[in-house]
């Protein structure tokens, strides 16, 4: 059975109206098929509406009633309608009925909560989101939901790899509502989140076609966009730089997205620039290319990233048994924890070299193992990554992935808590990466790594 809101239920009154007040003007200067059609779409709309007022209780009833006496009053109208007079009459009395129950409907049926839900899909991810998702259960006026949705591996060839569902890995606080259940076509919500603005655009993972953002902004109310990364924080002008990241400014989730919540307001006029470019390139027109329509859309709150990192202190992090053993020297001190970071963007820049500088750097660090505890965590995605888009270097990194976790040296963090690495991290160490804006922020000293140089031992 299909579910109706109030507001729909408005839609679908006012455009009966609409259809009657055309039918009355001219229905009966065309008697051919177009106008039994509409007549008959009207009246089968009808009857689902009716339908579902009655699963509602005997308190709807006489809404039914209205709208079985309309449907009786479509089909006098379908047999006068080569008649102008009767064809009127009938018109003006199908308008007060269908004005009545509008007023009715306004008066009587009770205003719907606003239903608000969120389509992450790496659990890694999620702290882009969360504050909003905490902010949102704070309102009774909201029906709340968190739905992780599945992601795919793409192979080398585009087809479809392992699935990967992470619902299971959120926070305890976070209440997940399983994505099979959700039927976007049937549920309508008013606000929809997400945070993979790609579609059918990524060459590493894809999330099911059914939550690309072309298909959310088809049922949703309000589609908004938050990116799951910081972009450094550059100067309007600064075109080499922009340039380098251009990639990001042009996605779906931008395109279809109503709002898209940006870290800054200075991010949010490089977003409009970059984006009215990028669309007139590849022909978008309306509002897609209005400037005042992207003044709208584009909102440089700030990231919600920041938000949950800044509001949490060390006092609330659990720490696992197995990361004291490293972090802990045998005197009780504790040791320089090192945040290393290893990307996307420069592995698929640097190759092999990328791995060889990875072998060298996790030399380095067992060398100082007595002072610095090594907190290594690589991109969610790396090892997808190899094997959609360099799949000869996948044994090499698997290999140094596994004897590291083997010889237990330092810590291997795969968790989705990327917020507890930082609040431990003393240092940031490692690929340019939006972590170390985060560490920016948090006032700690990082060091990207230099691919091209290599540690050699005495």
């Amino acid at each position: 059975m299909q579910k109706f809101k109030k507001k729909e239920i408005i839609k679908i009154i006012e455009a009966f109206i609409r259809a009657n007040d055309l039918i009355e003007r001219n229905g009966y200067k065309n008697t051919g098929k177009n106008i039994i059609e509409a007549l008959t779409n009207c009246q089968e709309t009808a009857i689902i509406l009716g339908n579902y007022l009655e699963t509602l209780g005997n308190s709807y009833e006489s809404f039914v009633h209205v709208l079985e006496e309309y449907c009786e009053n479509i089909y006098q109208l379908s047999l006068a309608i080569r008649t102008v007079n009767d064809c009127s009459k009938i018109s003006k009395k199908i308008l007060k009925q269908l004005v009545g129950l509008k007023n009715s409907i306004y008066d009587e049926f009770p205003n719907d909560k606003k239903e608000v839900v969120f389509f992450p899909y790496k659990a890694s991810m999620w702290d882009s989101l969360e504050s909003v998702y905490l902010e949102a259960l704070k309102d009774n006026q909201n029906d709340v939901y968190c739905v992780p949705i599945p992601y795919y591996d793409l192979l080398p060839d585009r087809s479809v790899g392992e699935m990967h569902y992470e619902g299971n890995e959120y926070p305890s606080n976070i209440e997940i509502f399983p994505w099979q259940n959700y039927n976007l076509a049937e549920r309508k919500p008013d606000k929809v989140y997400i945070h993979n603005p790609y579609d059918s655009w990524n060459h590493v993972t894809s999330v099911l076609p059914d939550f690309y953002a072309s298909n959310i902004r088809k049922h949703a109310e309000m589609l908004i966009y938050i990116p799951y990364f910081i972009l450094p924080e550059l100067k309007i002008n600064d075109y080499i730089n922009i340039q380098r990241i251009k990639q990001f400014f042009f996605l779906p989730g931008i395109i279809y997205a109503d709002k898209v919540i940006l870290q800054s307001e200075n991010i949010r006029q490089i977003y409009i620039i970059e984006y009215l470019k990028a669309a007139k390139e590849n022909g978008l027109s309306g509002n897609y290319i209005d400037k005042k329509c992207l003044e709208e859309k584009f909102l440089g709150t700030g990231s919600p990233k920041i938000d949950k990192l800044v509001n949490m202190s060390k006092d609330e992090v659990k720490i696992p048994d197995e990361w004291l053993k490293t972090i802990y020297k045998k005197d009780g001190s504790r040791k320089k924890i090192v945040f290393y970071n290893t990307g996307i963007s420069a592995l698929l820049a640097h190759n092999e070299r990328w791995i060889l500088k990875l072998e060298d750097a996790l030399a380095f660090f067992k060398d100082q193992k007595d002072n610095i505890a090594l907190l290594w965590r690589p991109h969610p995605l790396i090892e997808s990554t190899l094997k959609s888009m360099r799949t000869e270097l996948l044994d090499q990194y698997l290999a140094l992935k596994a004897t590291y976790i083997s010889e237990g040296w330092g810590i291997y963090d795969n968790s989705p808590d990327i917020d507890r690495a930082i609040l431990l991290s003393d240092v940031y160490y490692g690929d340019q990466s939006s972590v170390v804006l985060m560490f920016n922020k948090m006032k700690k000293m990082t060091m990207i790594q230099d691919t091209e140089l290599c540690y050699k031992k005495k």
